[in-house]
């Protein structure tokens, strides 16, 4: 009976899918272009990312006048950044558009981070690769 017991919570165990666990996006990463650096940390729950170098000076491109003349070291361009699935979904700024879009990441290797940027519920996406720089 003991046997019978422990191999039915041995298969029910096994039926419980298992919970994929995004590896974690911390660190600078160098944006595909290789213009701007981009630190991702935790910030609370979610994970955030700031730009912390970059070859632009202002935010030229921003949706917000007023905003453009700001430096665009210190500009927040991921945030909100909830595990989902085997990655990230997040708000991300593009500072070379302008525009905020919902975005993916998902650490690809300990040095690929991929992001993707989606517009119109999903319908159309960009995706690119960042490089781990420390």
């Amino acid at each position: 009976m003991k046997h019978a017991i422990l191999a039915a919570l041995g298969l029910a165990l096994l039926s419980v899918p298992a919970q994929a666990q995004s590896a974690d996006p911390s660190g600078t990463w160098l944006t595909q272009s290789g213009d701007t650096r981009v630190r991702i940390a935790r910030c609370g729950a979610e994970y955030c990312g700031t730009i912390v170098s970059s070859t632009y000076e202002k935010d030229t491109n921003n949706a917000d006048p007023k905003l453009r003349g700001r430096n665009i070291v210190g500009v927040r361009m991921i945030w909100d950044a909830k595990p989902e699935g085997d990655g990230y979904s997040g708000q991300l700024y593009n500072p070379q558009d302008g525009k905020t879009y919902t975005g993916k990441l998902k650490v690809m290797s300990p040095t690929t981070l991929q992001l993707s940027g989606c517009v119109l519920g999903g319908l159309i996406c960009r995706s690119q690769n960042w490089t781990k720089t420390n």
